[in-house]
């Protein structure tokens, strides 16, 4: 017996919450497993608010209460991407949790006991709302777990049958439950943690030291496999009044010159952990705080640029208290960015407004506020999912049933060209969306990726060929430039008697400086054309590397700043990086769709 149903009339809205779910599992997923038992109205997976990532847990809606009833009975407990979901009704009001009710608190229970384990045990007193046995961030479980019936009758019941007996070889101990408050764990407390021991002392000196503060039932010194001691120990005394005299009276002492005895409450691993993230979360967020408005990131910097010029180029727009360049540990090689602290709020602002896309040593500079690499992946992630926004700029915040009318179209942003905004995207046999031709070159009509090599030798003639939506203008300073045919090009690299041989020397030093006449070039158009040519740029390498999404990600990446995308053009690697990160976000969004 899995879980005992409650009474229909209690939960009306057929609403279930369905929690323990790994980060993957996306809404079509669960409506695909819940529709068989019963006709889904909607689903929604809770998500945060910023990175849209799943909180774990999700609500199943049904139209008909008998249908959630069974979808309880059935399904939970089943796995889901290889991890149990736990089921329960779905409570609006919070009251019934928070007050604890009906709550019951089991401990000492074996490793091996799960949460439907757990539940078929206790499912015999009464109807259950919700068990659960505790883990840790592992998913090992902790020993512990809660039972929650529907009224106190029923965990009565639970507490009087089962407390003191045995399960699964272990004699577990059920109690009604308590909120910290009651049960008062941070104030009442008699076990106290010691470090900073002489090393001198063993047990016996230890217990010594503390008993004249009350009585002592044990005290350890922890040991090595040598025999020696580790410097800390645990006194444990007999009621919390002692305790708290000891850790009064003793911390911060010295027993010998030169070491100060630590005496605190003994705490577990996990709550040490805890403890110990969110003071250090605590400390990042006031460093954040200080730094706030005053710290850039600069990058784009050549290899000769070090922390005494870096400091020289920006030190003209006010007080600097640092500047670095990153370099690697083992070669000290220059990253290729660094970062400059001000003083002041304004002058990091003129800084960055000054220097941004300034030339130093030919490479643009990019500068920006400096912010960790969590928070530029989260606006990334934000800054896409807006576009998956329904009407009123509300996002739709469930899955529901797929209308049977007509497919509805796909609409593209502008991306490379002002005019390809208004093109219309036309649906193809099978409901989905057409690839508008035109828009693409030639050699990828016949669908599939373009051959390595041959990206631009099958592009028609861009001179008075009279064809609809050649938007691409091969300049001949560029790298996308119009390539002549397969065995004029082979002629033109090969020296003579070796047909076929690779670039010379100096054709790469040509290329070279094809990028940077790019650079100047690009610097002296209008800032308002300046997007449109490097997307012209831009989007045969992404082309290249995806050939169905190419659009799309196109129109990711000319999000960036102008400096940053021109790296791209020039780092490969980078490029792909890039590529791989918005190929994550588009998964997330088709996920959440």
């Amino acid at each position: 017996m899995a879980m005992n149903t409650v009474p229909a009339n209690m939960y009306a809205s057929a609403s279930l919450y369905v929690g323990d779910l790994a980060p993957d599992v996306p809404e079509a997923y669960l409506y695909e497993m819940f529709n068989n038992v019963g006709q889904v109205a909607s689903i929604r997976i809770c998500r945060d608010a910023n990175t849209r990532r799943s909180l774990g847990y999700a609500y199943v809606n049904f139209h008909r209460v008998d249908d959630a009833e069974l979808a309880l009975d059935t399904m939970n407990y089943k796995p889901i991407h290889g991890r149990p979901c736990r089921i329960m009704w779905s409570h609006r009001d919070p009251a019934l949790r928070k007050s604890g009710v009906g709550n019951v608190f089991v401990k000492n229970l074996s490793k091996t006991i799960d949460n439907q384990q757990l539940c078929d045990t206790f499912s015999k007193f009464g109807n259950i709302l919700s068990c659960k046995v505790s883990t840790n961030a592992r998913g090992e479980p902790l020993g512990y777990g809660f039972v929650h019936y529907e009224n106190e009758e029923f965990a009565s019941r639970a507490v009087d049958a089962v407390n003191g007996k045995m399960i699964a070889g272990q004699t577990v101990t059920v109690a009604p439950f308590k909120s910290k408050a009651e049960r008062g764990s941070a104030s009442q407390f008699t076990n106290l943690y010691v470090k900073n021991i002489p090393l001198e002392f063993n047990d016996d000196k230890f217990n010594e030291t503390f008993a004249k503060f009350g009585d002592v039932t044990s005290a350890v010194v922890k040991l090595d496999p040598e025999g020696k001691s580790k410097g800390f120990g645990f006194v444990n005394f007999s009621n919390p009044d002692e305790a708290k005299s000891a850790i009064d009276a003793l911390n911060n002492t010295e027993l010998v010159e030169g070491k100060r005895l630590y005496v605190a409450r003994a705490q577990k691993k996990d709550e040490r952990d805890k403890q110990l993230r969110e003071r250090f979360e605590h400390m990042k967020i006031e460093r954040q705080k200080k730094y706030a408005g005053v710290n850039l990131y600069v990058k784009n910097l050549s290899d000769e640029v070090d922390d005494e010029r870096l400091r020289t180029e920006f030190s003209g727009f006010g007080s600097i208290t640092s500047a670095v360049v990153m370099r690697e540990r083992a070669t000290t090689k220059s990253k290729g960015f660094g970062f400059v602290c001000f003083s002041a709020q304004e002058e990091a602002m003129k800084a960055m407004t000054e220097m941004n896309g300034r030339m130093l040593d030919g490479k643009p500079l990019y500068v920006a506020l400096a912010q960790r690499a969590e928070e530029r992946k989260a606006r990334f992630e934000a800054r896409w999912a807006t576009r998956n926004m329904g009407k009123g700029g509300v996002p739709a915040p469930m899955y529901q049933m797929p209308p049977m009318g007509p497919p509805r179209p796909m609409v593209f942003n502008q991306m490379m060209h002002p005019g390809w905004a208004n093109q219309p995207m036309p649906m193809n046999r099978m409901g989905g969306p057409q690839m508008n031709y035109a828009l693409m070159p030639a050699s990828n009509r016949n669908g599939g990726p373009p051959r390595r090599g041959t990206r631009n030798q099958n592009r028609p003639n861009q001179q008075g060929n009279g064809q609809r939506g050649q938007n691409f203008k091969y300049a001949e300073n560029v790298r996308n430039q119009r390539q002549p045919a397969p065995q004029a090009q082979a002629q033109a690299q090969a020296p003579t008697g070796a047909p076929g041989a690779p670039a010379t020397a100096p054709a790469k030093e040509a290329e070279i400086s094809q990028v940077g006449d790019f650079v100047k070039d690009l610097a002296a158009l209008p800032e308002e054309k300046r997007k449109m040519v490097i997307g012209e740029r831009l989007y045969p390498l992404v082309l290249e590397a995806q050939p169905d999404k190419a659009p799309k990600i196109t129109g990711m990446l000319l999000e960036m700043e102008n400096p940053e995308i021109i790296e791209l053009l020039d780092s490969p690697a980078a490029l792909q990086k890039k590529i791989e990160e918005a190929l994550e976000v588009l998964k997330k969004s088709e996920d959440t769709e």
